[in-house]
């Protein structure tokens, strides 16, 4: 089966992706989102957004005593084949900017212990786009757009508190090891600019190459 002409758009916590994806769909209505965000999941797969919101609140705060890592990749798995399956179901001419996919998914378990599992031979056999777009800030501001550190959750930050320094450190191993996932891949890196509207219209000039 042939798949859709599909691009990634990735990023660190707190780059913007949802953003720029509400604004991109509406200066490209021709186009599609593909994300687990609850914005951009129809009502026939609210089934993913309810396990998003346990994943969070359930099994992240009980991470260790009560579920294992193992368990919550299991989970995380979920999403990802969901993505995959949503590029899968498009006409092969419907243009389509996916969240995240598996790359970003992957980097936070290696980073939560799974350094090694069968998923991620399987996870990177599945379909890959033609170009990822990285949208890269700091994780200074990154830190700023949150408006709740306290309510960050354990696959944002080291250790069991969500101060800055262990926010930071996270933030630049999971950048690192989410550039080192699509190596292989035609990369654009969009760096940081003031306001939406300038990132998307950096994120239109790359896809449009």
């Amino acid at each position: 089966m042939s798949e859709p002409p599909f691009h990634v758009l990735l990023g660190p916590d707190g780059a913007g992706k949802s953003s720029v994806l509400s604004r991109l769909a509406e200066r490209l209505p021709e186009w599609r989102a593909v994300s687990t965000d609850d914005a951009f999941v129809p009502p026939e797969h609210r089934l993913v957004s309810r396990l998003r919101r346990d994943v969070v609140h359930d099994v992240l705060p009980g991470l260790g005593p009560s579920y294992s890592v193992d368990f919550l990749a299991s989970l995380l798995q979920t999403a990802v084949v969901y993505l995959k399956d949503r590029i899968q179901s498009q006409p092969p001419t419907q243009p389509l900017l996916v969240d995240s996919y598996y790359y970003k998914i992957l980097a936070k378990c290696r980073l939560a212990g799974i350094d090694a599992n069968p998923m991620y031979t399987w996870w990177r056999g599945f379909p890959q786009p033609r170009s990822v777009i990285y949208l890269a800030v700091s994780p200074a501001t990154a830190w700023r757009r949150t408006q709740r550190p306290e309510g960050l959750n354990t696959l944002e930050h080291f250790g069991d508190s969500p101060v800055w320094a262990s926010f930071e450190s996270y933030q630049r191993s999971l950048h690192k090891l989410m550039l080192e996932e699509v190596r292989g891949l035609p990369v654009t890196i969009v760096e940081e600019r003031p306001g939406v509207e300038r990132t998307v219209d950096a994120v239109l000039e790359a896809i449009s190459e």
